[in-house]
């Protein structure tokens, strides 16, 4: 009978342990997300599964938007996963184009940091038409600069993207990490499993 005890209490205590660790790994460390809309193609497509690096800007405490041990601050360039500032129920994907400081403007969707025209090799535009400032602040937008504390992210699929052009900055202490790799992948539909894009890092 004790023996019987004993295996049920040990049971207990390693499920007990792989649910703190999952739970802690989920909180602190990596954490998986599903890419539910285009407007990151070509760089992620609806179904690709992602993996996020949260230590990498540094550990938020739970239900707060203190963090410490702060590596490092997200950079031009980087693919982050943010509370989307509009309903912080909700998780957004963008990249980021601008940092604290950095004056930002699109001209006829060319987009300038700091006066300079950024060469883009990652994004795509559907539409051949070009709306006007005056229109919507799709393909032209600014001069802006980013305060600070804060970025200015765009989706990659530019024409297909409601992002920093729309609803402002984003606070970097509502970032919760950045996309690192592509675990899994599928479209539900045509090709299934897109077994190509399975293991791809994230640029």
């Amino acid at each position: 009978m004790e023996k019987k005890k004993s295996l049920i209490r040990e049971y207990i205590e390693a499920i007990a342990i792989a649910v703190f660790l999952a739970i802690v790994i989920r909180t602190f460390v990596i954490q998986a997300f599903k890419i539910p809309s285009g407007s990151m193609i070509p760089t992620l497509d609806i179904g690709d599964h992602i993996l996020v690096s949260k230590f990498i800007y540094g550990i938020r405490i739970p239900f707060t938007d203190i963090k410490i041990l702060d590596f490092k601050k997200p950079n031009r360039g980087d693919i982050i996963v943010f509370i989307y500032p509009e309903d912080e129920k909700k998780d957004f994907i963008k990249r980021v184009v601008g940092v604290p400081g950095d004056k930002i403007e699109l001209k006829n969707k060319e987009l300038y940091i700091n006066g300079e025209k950024l060469t883009e090799k990652y994004i795509i535009h559907q539409d051949p038409h070009t709306k006007p400032k005056e229109y919507e602040p799709r393909d032209n937008t600014g001069p802006i600069i980013v305060p600070p504390d804060s970025l200015f992210v765009m989706g990659d699929n530019r024409d297909q993207s409601y992002d920093s052009r729309y609803w402002g900055f984003v606070k970097i202490s509502k970032v919760k990490g950045r996309a690192f790799i592509i675990y899994w992948s599928w479209d539900g539909k045509d090709t299934w499993v897109r077994w190509w894009r399975i293991g791809k890092i994230i640029r």
